[in-house]
């Protein structure tokens, strides 16, 4: 009976060895992605009233959570049954991501200054503020799906070889540390001005080096913020670009020549304008239709 117990606690030893060997292979070749997770989401979670911004951040990590809760059932089954499916989720999302890098750039050079015309004549019920709120979350929950899809079949791809057991408990750990590491990071870039205010106001003493750091963080959180939004627009363009390379024969041999983050980054920009000519255009269509 004893012996037994100790074989059992042996072999639990064993598999959680063999989850930390894994877990660090995955972290590394997950790195790249959980980077742009980061940048995407910090963008996402940030441009709302202070009041408002951890409720609104909450909001996304639990979306976030029942994401995984999705996903990751979903995953084990599809490469045990269709691996071939995985592709095909992979590219659609990584059309999607595209689509919004590219839609961000477009808005930037062509619409910019009318929606600063548009802001300054009519502002914001707030009824409108909660629905463009509830939007934004919306799109935040959304592009987590797809970036949580890419982690996990990167991570699961990279476990393949292993027991089920372990390719389960590796997979699941990534995708918290996707979770919980990428919005824990965020909470801290979105709450740099309060921090720096809690440092200014922590001691009487003037030009202190609290003082210092605070104004520090809260004059940075503004350039911060503005440089996310071009990094999570990159990042973006660079994820689906990626999935495109490393999924379509075609466009990787047509690109093997280039730096592998040139290509990926041309690739998801210029796929990412054809998918928002093509949706622009069927509005037009379906508006004269109309």
């Amino acid at each position: 009976m004893a012996s037994g117990f100790f074989a059992l606690l042996d072999d639990i030893a064993s598999l959680m060895d063999d989850v930390a060997t894994m877990s660090k292979v995955a972290g590394k070749k997950t790195a790249g992605i959980l980077g742009d997770d980061l940048a995407v989401n910090a963008e996402k979670a940030s441009g709302f009233v202070s009041s408002r911004e951890l409720p609104v951040l909450w909001a996304i990590t639990k979306g976030s959570m029942l994401n995984k809760l999705i996903i990751l059932p979903v995953a084990f089954l599809l490469s045990a049954f269709a691996p071939w499916a995985i592709t095909i989720i992979l590219i659609a999302g990584g059309l999607y991501l595209a689509y919004e890098g590219a839609e961000k750039i477009y808005e930037y050079l062509f619409h910019r200054d009318s929606h600063k015309t548009e802001a300054k004549l009519e502002p914001l019920s707030k009824k409108e503020v909660l629905e463009q709120e509830k939007g934004k979350i919306r799109s935040a929950i959304v592009t987590d799906f797809i970036l949580s899809v890419e982690i996990i079949i990167i991570a699961l791809g990279t476990v393949m070889q292993e027991t089920l057991p372990t390719r389960i408990l590796v997979v699941t750990f990534i995708a918290l540390v996707a979770t919980v590491g990428v919005y824990g990071i965020v909470a801290l870039i979105v709450r740099m001005d309060d921090m720096g205010y809690n440092l200014i106001n922590l001691n009487k003493e003037e030009h202190s080096f609290s003082d210092k750091v605070g104004k520090l963080l809260v004059n940075a959180l503004p350039w911060v913020i503005k440089s996310l939004g071009v990094i999570g627009t990159i990042a973006l363009l660079l994820v689906s670009g990626g999935i495109f390379v490393h999924n379509i024969p075609f466009i990787h041999d047509l690109l093997h020549g280039l730096p592998s983050i040139l290509a990926e980054f041309l690739t998801g920009l210029i796929i990412g304008f054809i998918v928002l000519g093509i949706l622009n255009g069927s509005k037009k269509i379906l508006g004269k239709s109309h």
